[in-house]
């Protein structure tokens, strides 16, 4: 079977495609979302709520840092000494 000459253009043009569903769908579910929440009286519609509870998770250093220090000691196995 031969390969198509334009094999490499029609591939990038597939890409694309799944690339525009992908970003269409990533849309409606945010719209849907913010629909939601405002529904329930929740934050505003223009998500900057969303944001600022995004950025608090990322910034908490904290319980990290405990969950260091209170981990027990690694197991050793059999071969250990």
């Amino acid at each position: 079977m031969a390969r198509r000459p334009n094999y490499g253009f029609e591939k990038r043009q597939r890409e694309l495609k799944k690339q525009k569903k992908k970003e269409a769908k990533a849309e409606r579910k945010r719209l849907k979302k913010e629909a939601l929440l405002a529904e329930q009286g929740g934050i505003a519609p223009d998500g900057e709520g969303d944001l600022e509870l995004a950025d608090d998770l990322e910034n908490d250093d904290a319980p990290d840092e405990a969950v260091e220090d209170d981990a027990p000691p690694p197991k050793r196995g059999f071969f250990d000494t």
